[in-house]
């Protein structure tokens, strides 16, 4: 993993510490986190760009005693970070790491033992956690951080990590919601709670008060035990005027996780993916021989070639006796053509067999494993899962975690995490207004594996639809042709985008949108743009600005669209002509349509 770092600066900030009261603030300034004691309570509120983004809202946390009545501020010390780093993969080849921090001790009342509040002040959000020096047992029983919102203020709820999505007011939820967790303003603006590093704690959602008004609070899976020294996970704010800017500034979860850990990381290879789901040997050649043709670089086994999966009886060392495979063979057929095969093997069997599976795994060939039906929530399941994670890293294999896990930024230590489900794609074909609220709620935490479709009839949305989504949702590992074969294909010409365009990137923006009506996404490989537009059940017309284009620079733009009018079996139309940059393009998306379009530099 190569790393840059430029201007690094650890230095002592001027405070202000009034009638215990700390007032902190990011490096632009925009982001005021103020946290007082008074009452005996710590609490802090946020100001951002002038505007109170979050009221007084309560912090603490019972870790063996109530870490909440009869504390107050204790000593501060303060340093600033300014560095940039090079991610093996991502949306960007280079992100900025530049924050103001604050350790905090926490005195409580009769007590001897120590609390700090960990604080980063970034120019893309503010982060928090507790930390606890000591080396104390702990067992952590409930977070007490809440956060009391301006009167007005509507949340974007979703129960699970693969429900539906609920626009509400904070008051009378049906439940807990899932993180991140999306808020609009009454005053205009866009908020999301969201958390980062939770690796060996408990799944965390969000409730609202049923005492506080306009107050989210927080709610655990579980207890968490362990030995201190030890740091909860990172609560994360980020608000943004328009709510593209928090896609924009998403970068913020992958900074507060540490560094790679695995000392190689050549052979970790982000690509498209194809899922074959006819686990005959000839099929899958078949597939293989697609994948090569068609520019993708894995296929994937999906469940079925071992059995029964289900059962704990089940064995993932050996192929089911109802069929031909031969696994070895596959991977050398699929390696003379350029293509890595991955498998699918559930949970199941990992935790009975995963040590004994990963070395013979590597011995076979293969270049991943997708986790199936993975347990969430409690402490021992995630820290199950991230130790699993790093064991296959160990043995040169890349991972998809599919269910309920969401991301919080473990991919950039173990960078053999390539993406994750976590998210209502194309197993539940959800209609094209979930699909434009995606990129501001779900993938805000990180990458997602949505398994695109294109010739399946279950499909909601139109054919630009669902190529756009290639360029909108990030997914080192993007699987494409989600139930699909390789004889559905008849030479669609559209097809060539999903060939041509990469699954990680040199930069990323997202262009314009509105939350659950239409999202433009831009993204850059080399020289090379891709955009994608979606827009919900409603049709719309876009006018695109290419100011992202480099300029003075002329472009081929290859774009696809839908076209009713046209006499063939995708009815997608396919332009081609010359741009240069700065250029207005005005699209017009049918409902539950999109357009995907492709910039190519042209030789002088």
């Amino acid at each position: 993993m190569k790393k840059l770092f430029v201007g690094v600066l650890w230095v002592a900030l001027s405070l202000s510490v009034q009638g215990k009261e700390v007032n902190m603030t990011s490096p632009d300034g925009k982001y005021q986190f103020t946290l007082s004691d008074s009452g005996g309570q710590l609490h802090y509120s946020l100001t951002w760009n002038g505007k109170q983004t979050v009221k007084p809202s309560l912090l603490g946390i019972n870790a063996n005693v109530e870490w909440r009545d009869g504390v107050e501020i204790g000593t501060v010390d303060s340093s600033r970070k300014d560095t940039i780093w090079h991610p093996v993969y991502g949306e960007r080849s280079e992100i900025k790491d530049c924050y103001n921090a604050w350790k905090i001790l926490v005195n409580r009342q009769n007590g001897r033992d120590k609390l700090i509040l960990d604080i980063r002040a970034y120019d893309e959000g503010i982060a928090f956690r507790y930390h606890f020096p000591g080396g104390q047992y702990l067992k952590i029983t409930d977070e007490y951080t809440e956060y009391t919102m301006p009167e007005g203020t509507k949340a974007y709820f979703t129960p699970k990590a693969q429900t539906p999505y609920s626009y509400l007011p904070l008051e009378s939820w049906p439940g807990e919601s899932d993180r991140p967790l999306l808020l609009t303003l009454a005053g205009g603006g866009y908020v999301c709670l969201a958390e980062a590093q939770v690796v060996d704690y408990v799944r965390t959602k969000f409730n609202v008060s049923s005492t506080k008004k306009n107050t989210i609070i927080s709610a655990m899976y579980g207890p968490v035990e362990d030995i201190a020294p030890y740091s909860t996970p990172w609560r994360v704010i980020m608000v943004g005027e328009r709510p593209v800017d928090l896609i924009n500034n998403n970068d913020l979860v992958l900074n507060l996780n540490p560094a790679c850990k695995l000392a190689d990381t050549s052979w970790i290879k982000p690509g498209k993916v194809f899922r074959s789901g006819d686990l005959k040997h000839d099929r899958v050649k078949a597939a293989i021989d697609f994948a090569a043709e068609r520019g993708i670089q894995y296929v994937h086994m999906d469940a079925g070639w071992y059995g029964p999966e289900m059962k704990m009886s089940s064995d993932a060392t050996t192929v089911s006796s109802d069929k031909d495979l031969d696994i070895p063979a596959l991977c050398k057929y699929a390696e003379s053509k350029g293509i890595g095969l991955m498998v699918y093997v559930n949970q199941r069997a990992l935790v009975q067999q995963l040590d004994i599976l990963l070395p013979l795994y590597k011995k076979w060939g293969l270049k991943g494993i997708k986790f199936g039906f993975v347990q969430i929530g409690n402490q021992r399941w995630s820290t199950w899962l991230h130790d699993a994670v790093r064991k296959c890293g160990e043995y040169n294999l890349m991972v998809d975690i599919h269910d309920e896990y969401r991301p919080t930024g473990f991919s950039r230590t173990y960078p053999n995490l390539m993406t994750q489900e976590g998210i209502r794609g194309n197993e539940e074909m959800p209609d094209a207004t979930h699909n434009t609220t995606l990129p501001f709620t779900r993938y805000l935490a990180g990458a997602g594996d949505y398994t695109l479709c294109y010739f399946n009839n279950r499909v909601k949305n139109t054919k630009a639809h669902q190529l756009a989504m290639a360029a909108v949702y990030y997914s080192p590992l993007q699987f494409m042709f989600w139930y699909d074969r390789p004889e559905f294909y008849q030479g669609e010409e559209e097809l060539e985008f999903w060939k041509a365009i990469p699954s990680v990137w040199d930069d990323s923006r997202a262009l314009d949108g509105e939350i659950g009506e239409y999202i433009v996404q831009a993204r850059r490989s080399g020289n090379d743009w891709f955009v994608g537009a979606m827009t919900n059940t409603e049709a719309r017309t876009i006018t695109l600005t290419t100011d992202f284009l480099e300029p003075g620079k002329k472009y081929m733009l290859h774009l696809y669209e839908d076209d009713d009018k046209l006499n063939t079996r995708t009815k997608v139309r396919s332009t081609h002509k010359k741009i240069k940059a700065g250029d207005k393009l005005v699209l017009k998306l049918k409902a539950s349509g999109g357009a995907a379009l492709h910039f190519t530099p042209l030789k002088k």
